[in-house]
């Protein structure tokens, strides 16, 4: 019944069968089945229905909670009790661009502390971190602020603002940023991430018209395509990329640059691991390391 709980919990969360059903890659049909087996095997209605619309009630309210509780209880099974051998398991996310840098160092910070803890790094988009935290399946992530609003019981701690840049293949000329991209063959930062969706909107703001050429999601791969004269992209100015390959030059949009946040999502205190509150503090340390870094270069 652990996946009709979850199932449950996304639909109360996210107010009707069919979104839930977007959230989850289930068919509302699904969804509804799955609701009504959960029904079933409890022996009482959680919904009030009415036509197309389904309202919670007050049966539906206490499962709730407990559902909460149950599933939260079934994601920490694999956690090893804490003992003199052993200290249990840490599951983080992270973005690929967060791994070496801050979660490296905020890892060998927490080692210090916690030498017996296990730690496991899951990759990933931020929005299947999201998801993949909203499911319990990891206790953190370590990821790009999403666009939108966060659940009630999650808790956003920024990290890192990273600048965006054009980068330009080093043998076209010219430093314009505003006609190299009207110009030039443009490498699109996949549109279906957050870091995508913030460059679509400046597109959109500035009024630019590009000429897509190809989409990615890894920034890596954005900057080795512009390398081999691929073509012109906006990209965050990660540390973990730098510097950059040898045929690729960065321009800066000036006034115009907008950032991307980089931060630490996880559950509110009250509901949150010890733990992932000394991952957090050990992330700090190592955002005001990265910062004094930048800081120092020319």
């Amino acid at each position: 019944m652990i996946d009709e709980l979850k199932t449950f919990i996304t639909v109360c969360r996210h107010g009707t069968f069919a979104a839930a059903g977007e959230r989850i890659g289930l068919t509302q049909s699904a969804v509804s089945s799955q609701i009504k087996r959960l029904e079933e095997s409890l022996g009482f209605v959680l919904f009030d229905r009415t036509g197309r619309s389904a309202t919670l009630n007050a049966a539906g309210e206490t499962t709730l909670a407990r559902a909460e509780e149950i599933c939260a209880l079934y994601a920490r099974l694999g956690d090893l009790p804490e003992d003199a051998t052993n200290r249990g398991l840490l599951r983080i996310g992270a973005i690929a661009s967060a791994q070496p840098t801050l979660v490296a160092r905020a890892l060998a910070r927490l080692r210090q502390s916690q030498p017996l803890l296990r730690v496991h790094v899951s990759p990933g988009v931020s929005m299947r971190l999201m998801d993949d935290l909203d499911a319990g399946s990891i206790d953190a992530a370590v990821m790009i602020r999403p666009p939108f609003g966060l659940l009630p019981d999650l808790a956003w701690q920024p990290l890192v603002q990273e600048p965006y840049v054009l980068i330009v293949p080093a043998d076209v000329p010219g430093k314009n940023w505003r006609s190299l991209l009207q110009e030039q063959p443009f490498l699109r930062y996949d549109r279906a991430s957050f870091g995508g969706r913030m460059v679509e909107r400046f597109l959109r703001r500035e009024g630019l018209q590009v000429s897509d050429s190809i989409e990615v999601d890894e920034i890596s791969g954005l900057i080795h395509m512009a390398a081999k004269g691929l073509g012109v992209g906006l990209v965050p100015l990660v540390e973990a990329h730098l510097p950059l390959p040898p045929g690729v030059r960065t321009l800066s949009l000036g006034e115009h640059t907008f950032h991307r946040e980089v931060g630490l999502l996880q559950r509110k205190p009250r509901a949150g691991s010890p733990v992932v509150a000394q991952l957090a503090l050990c992330l700090q340390e190592a955002a005001r390391s990265s910062r004094a870094r930048r800081s120092k270069k020319p």
